[in-house]
């Protein structure tokens, strides 16, 4: 298994009930598909450095899991249906 960063920038008009709903609905995709998540955290609301899709700000949230290979390609096409996340990476993180 490897580790993996992900960070997804959901919408600034979400409230924090809503933006933990979303990090929680993800942590369970994770750890369906067999990862384990370290930490979920929910960062503050922050400025971006250039607009995306007419937002100016965004609320980051950062997740530290292990898992198989197959696990951030799920969660990277669950990030990209959902209409509240309006950008998001992962990174697969050095031994």
């Amino acid at each position: 298994m490897r580790k993996y960063e992900a960070m997804a920038i959901v919408r600034p008009d979400l409230s924090d009930a809503d933006v933990q709903k979303l990090a929680d609905r993800y942590k369970a995709v994770i750890e369906e598909q067999g990862g384990t998540v370290e930490s979920a955290a929910k960062w503050e609301k922050r400025k971006l450095a250039y607009e995306i899709n007419d937002f100016k700000e965004g609320n980051y949230v950062q997740f530290l899991f292990e898992a198989e290979a197959k696990v951030p390609q799920e969660l990277r096409r669950q990030l990209l249906i959902n209409d509240d996340v309006i950008r998001h990476r992962i990174f697969r993180l050095d031994d």
